[in-house]
């Protein structure tokens, strides 16, 4: 009877585990769904009634839009006009800086130099982060994200001999912080740390 009761608590206990996170994916999926369609709405309602699969019609016009927002923000005029709104506006909104080089970080765009994957040495510990900026000293401030939300956490100015560039793209960086650490082994790994003497 006890082997009975085991055996149908494990099973029923295995069986949880598996069909909860499956469960929580597919809300967490219907959500996005449901506010991505909700944010392509305006467009939707253009299109005639009679056009079958109108939500993927407005999905690849708003992407057209944006491919085609893209071509022109690379033209001369237009990007030296976008950098101005950039740095007289919407740079001083909390958070923007940040948002944007970790999107163009993402995105494969490493011309800023900034947001660069590293360990960092902070009391005992090394610590992942990201790198936002050189200063003229040679010290640098970095980022050190909360887990699991990489979007927050606290900032320091660490001197060079502190900070460890990792050659790994930036997702990789934050895929440890969203996953509790899971890969942190391959940043140690892909990490410039010079052997201790002594």
């Amino acid at each position: 009877m006890n082997r009975l009761a085991e055996f149908s608590k494990t099973t029923l206990i295995g069986g949880f585990l598996i069909l909860l996170p499956i469960y929580l994916s597919l809300l967490l999926l219907l959500k996005t769904l449901k506010g991505v369609l909700a944010l392509i709405s305006p467009v939707t309602a253009q299109i005639p009634a009679a056009v079958a699969f109108k939500e993927v019609l407005a999905v690849l016009i708003v992407l057209a839009a944006c491919f085609v927002a893209g071509l022109l923000v690379r033209t001369g005029p237009i990007a030296r006009g976008v950098t101005a709104v950039e740095r007289n506006m919407l740079e001083k909104i909390p958070g923007y800086s940040l948002m944007r080089g970790l999107a163009s970080r993402i995105g494969g765009r490493d011309d800023a130099g900034t947001f660069e994957p590293a360990l960092v040495e902070i009391e005992d510990a090394l610590a992942p982060a990201m790198i936002i900026e050189r200063l003229p000293d040679g010290r640098f401030t970095v980022l050190v994200p909360s887990v699991p939300t990489p979007a927050a956490g606290a900032l320091y100015v660490l001197t060079a001999d502190r900070v460890h560039p990792v050659d790994v793209p930036l997702h990789k960086l934050l895929k440890v912080y969203s996953k509790w650490g899971e890969g942190m082994a391959d940043l140690v790994a892909a990490a410039k740390i010079p052997p201790r003497v002594g």
